[in-house]
């Protein structure tokens, strides 16, 4: 499994998401310090979850990372979250 899929598991079993993307935006990055040849490195998220609806901007983020998991987190070299409201 890829880690555009393994991201995408991981916040689905997570939160009830009403929408869900994730886009692998490594191609925009190659070349760039810490950015892989293989790709699978930068990654956006957009996510709309009413659990996350009443959590302020960090605690947001911190519900991602942490539902993603510090082994895959390690895997990723940028990660921009959008949460919609």
């Amino acid at each position: 499994m890829d880690r555009a899929s393994q991201i995408r598991s991981s916040l689905n079993q997570a939160f009830a998401a009403e929408h869900l993307e994730v886009i692998d935006e490594s191609a925009q990055h190659r070349g760039h310090a810490g950015a892989p040849e293989e790709g699978q490195s930068h990654f956006r998220v957009r996510l709309r979850a009413p659990e996350l609806a009443p959590l302020s901007r960090i605690a947001r983020h911190r519900a991602v990372h942490s539902a993603i998991g510090p082994e895959l987190m390690g895997q990723i070299h940028a990660l921009a979250i959008e949460i919609e409201s």
